[in-house]
């Protein structure tokens, strides 16, 4: 076993961190000992351990690799994931002089946490599409219960090159309609077959991978806004047609109706250059927390 010790500029707020994971049950969060277990998508499977040993205002880290001669690449994973490198305080600067201010302060130091690979992120956003969030959840467990790997109590998502060679009926079984599953199947095998290049997508623009992304069956922009929010963790993201956003926004306006995408369009433009941040943080505020 290896152990490292990470130092964080503040502010970081790793309860709230934990507390948004804990929403998904199938990550390995233990709130009360501040800990979460990361699978670690390697040539084997590898899970990481992050426990927090600090507060908001010094936050550090105490991070155990299975493997005494582990290399770098697992922490500089771990730093991606959970946005280690840099500072929220110009973030939250910034929305200190809009609407959002007083969210910004109740959730001071959440940084947008990536999901733990980029296939994962694509399978959850497309099995989530147009459900409510508990039954969202309960498909995604089954799905990758069935068909992914469990290493000490962490779930590993299924390689898509696995799930490419399912059939439809399979997951109709799980209770996917039949158009989730087609989708599924149908950007598993764009992946498997090397014609969605996941790592070369990385190096695209903004608007090259929502390009790219949504000429696929079953992805629309939302699906490649979340992609770029929580995949590659880009900053200038507003999915203003997701539900959960317009909600928020009638809940801070005060309205009696979901706003309009107009509206929608007046309301967020103070909030560039960091509008994936003013997304994260209008969810947090009406999600259901511990």
């Amino acid at each position: 076993m290896r152990e490292i010790t990470v130092t964080v500029l503040p502010p970081y707020n790793f309860d709230l961190v934990l507390d948004r994971l804990s929403l998904d049950p199938l990550n390995a969060v233990d709130t009360d000992n501040r800990t979460v277990k990361v699978p670690f998508y390697g040539k084997e499977d590898e899970v990481l351990t992050v426990t927090a040993t600090g507060t908001s205002d010094n936050p550090s880290f105490l991070i155990k690799m299975e493997s005494e001669d582990a290399d770098d690449s697992r922490l500089a994973y771990l730093k991606r994931i959970f946005q280690w490198e840099g500072t929220l305080r110009d973030i939250h600067q910034h929305f200190l002089d809009t609407d959002l201010r007083d969210i910004f302060i109740e959730h001071s130091g959440t940084p947008i946490v990536l999901e733990f690979s980029p296939y994962a992120t694509l399978m959850k956003s497309i099995i989530h599409q147009q459900l409510n969030l508990a039954f969202a959840h309960t498909l995604t467990q089954r799905f990758v219960q069935k068909y992914g790997r469990q290493k000490d109590g962490v779930w590993f998502y299924p390689q898509p090159s696995d799930v490419a060679e399912l059939d439809i009926s399979e997951l109709r079984e799980m209770q996917f309609s039949q158009r989730k599953a087609e989708y599924v199947i149908g950007v598993s095998k764009e992946i498997a077959e090397g014609r969605l290049n996941l790592q070369e997508l990385e190096e695209k623009s903004d608007e090259e991978i929502l390009k790219e992304l949504v000429k696929l069956r079953g992805i629309g922009p939302w699906t490649a806004e979340n992609y770029l929010m929580f995949a590659l963790g880009r900053l200038n993201l507003f999915p203003k047609t997701d539900i959960g956003i317009q909600n928020a926004l009638k809940k801070l306006y005060g309205m009696d109706r979901k706003p309009s995408l107009a509206e929608i369009d007046k309301m967020s433009a103070a909030w560039n250059p960091y509008l994936s941040y003013a997304s994260l943080y209008l969810w947090r505020s009406i999600e259901n927390r511990k």
